[in-house]
């Protein structure tokens, strides 16, 4: 129970039935924003993988996906997330430089540490897009992270539109900062006390370089070394008036080249995985150069929404415990 945080004197804003209608509008509009300023199309997406083609994503390094076998098969995975099936969807499916996709993205993640934000469920939009090779830069990854922020801040004009007594307000502009400039203004902290210092000081923050050893010996947080590289991601961070913390509402990079994943994969000791077929393309120069992420759409609704969990917005399972206690205290889960 120590993860679970009761903001004082919380009340929702909206009851349950007013809460799920909103959630519609809210997914339906940033959906269709997003989709029309990265000029993106929806695909289909696979639910579980087979394990020895590659595809799943390992987040952290240290997550164990959920998988079962089949008549059929041995044993298939559910995602965790569809970083890598993406890029191959790009090369599939024939899509030109500067055009791309998203899907919705639904997962099981059994090793969560549940909280006000984290659930055994995940529910995200995944996208990708093609880029050049020459577009493999920091300013190419902040001109997109700016583009995404314009959904951001029109979908934020959206919501107060329909549900005026909302009061989630969002800077002019996104703060960007990198992971070691994070651990140099703040030595003393955690790294998850930088991003509360800092989603504080500047409401909108994108961390770049996630995954990186920087200068302490420390990871800033830990990313797989076969999807971004880390010296060309980072994750969108806001400030949770509700939580009084950092809130992360997504993760995404410019996706690794031959070079980048072999740096990786030596550093992480898993030089391995070159021998799976997406990591074998990949090396061969095959796949196209991409950037991509993943925005949250739970997290999404309970941060525009101003829900003090998670469980306010999706349907998920949770301890006994968390659950009696969110009820004595005007939290209830759907």
């Amino acid at each position: 129970m120590k993860e679970l945080i009761i903001p004082e004197g919380y009340s929702s804003k909206l009851s349950l039935l007013e809460t799920e209608i909103a959630i519609k509008k809210l997914k339906d509009f940033f959906e269709k924003s997003l989709s029309e300023e990265l000029n993106l199309t929806r695909v289909s997406a696979p639910f579980f993988v087979r394990e020895e083609s590659g595809l799943n994503d390992d987040l952290n390094g240290i997550e164990k996906a959920v998988s079962f076998s089949t008549i059929h098969e041995k044993e298939l995975q559910v995602v965790h997330s569809l970083a890598k099936w993406k890029r191959m969807a790009l090369y599939k499916y024939g899509f030109e430089e500067h055009t791309g996709l998203y899907t919705d993205m639904n997962a099981i993640r059994k090793d969560e540490e549940l909280s006000n934000i984290h659930s055994l469920y995940v529910d995200q939009w995944d996208w990708e897009m093609i880029i050049s090779r020459e577009e493999r830069t920091m300013e190419k990854l902040q001109e997109v992270v700016k583009r995404i922020y314009k959904v951001f801040k029109k979908t934020e004009a959206f919501i107060k539109g329909e549900y005026p007594h909302l009061t989630i307000s969002f800077p002019e502009e996104i703060t960007f900062i990198s992971s070691q400039e994070l651990e140099d203004r703040y030595p003393e902290l955690t790294s998850k006390e930088r991003e509360d210092k800092v989603a504080k000081e500047y409401g909108a923050v994108f961390i770049t370089q996630i995954g990186k050893v920087l200068k302490s010996g420390e990871k800033h947080d830990g990313r797989a070394p076969d999807y971004d590289d880390w010296e060309l991601n980072g994750d969108i961070i806001f400030w949770n008036d509700v939580l009084k913390r950092a809130f992360e509402l997504s993760s995404m990079g410019i996706r690794v080249d031959a070079a980048s994943l072999n740096k990786q994969l030596e550093h992480e000791e898993m030089l391995h995985r070159k021998d799976y077929p997406f990591h074998q393309l990949l090396l061969q120069d095959a796949l196209p150069f991409t950037i991509g992420g993943g925005i949250g759409q739970s997290r999404i609704c309970m941060f525009f929404l101003e829900k003090a969990h998670i469980g306010e917005v999706q349907s998920s399972v949770w301890p006994e415990e968390m659950a009696e206690e969110c009820e004595k205290n005007g939290i209830k889960l759907l």
